[in-house]
């Protein structure tokens, strides 16, 4: 009874060509004004390259998004046509658009 295991949270890194509608809605309501050098976790990958993410959790997972400016300019997108559009309806994200439009 008293013997309470805590669930480990399953971690899982993310670029933002993959983020689903739910997940950017996560990140919205989060960061609901942007995200700030506060809330970015750092971190090498396997590569020894350095890579940034904000974390996002749900009940069972903890997300690591990776930070561009490509995620910032996905996020304002679906923030603005979630409040236009005021319906519930999913929506396609056009990942193609904003890579064209994004110079690194």
């Amino acid at each position: 009874m008293g013997n309470r295991q805590k669930i480990a949270l399953k971690r899982v890194i993310v670029d933002y060509k993959k983020l689903d509608n739910r997940m950017l809605n996560l990140l919205v309501e989060k960061f609901p004004d942007g995200y700030d050098d506060d809330d970015i976790v750092t971190f090498r990958n396997a590569n020894n390259e350095v890579v940034e993410c904000v974390e996002v959790r749900t009940e069972d997972t903890a997300y690591l998004v990776k930070v561009s400016k490509r995620l910032v300019m996905a996020m304002e997108d679906f923030d603005d046509s979630d409040s236009e559009s005021g319906s519930d309806e999913e929506s396609s994200l056009d990942t193609d658009e904003l890579e064209s439009s994004e110079e690194e």
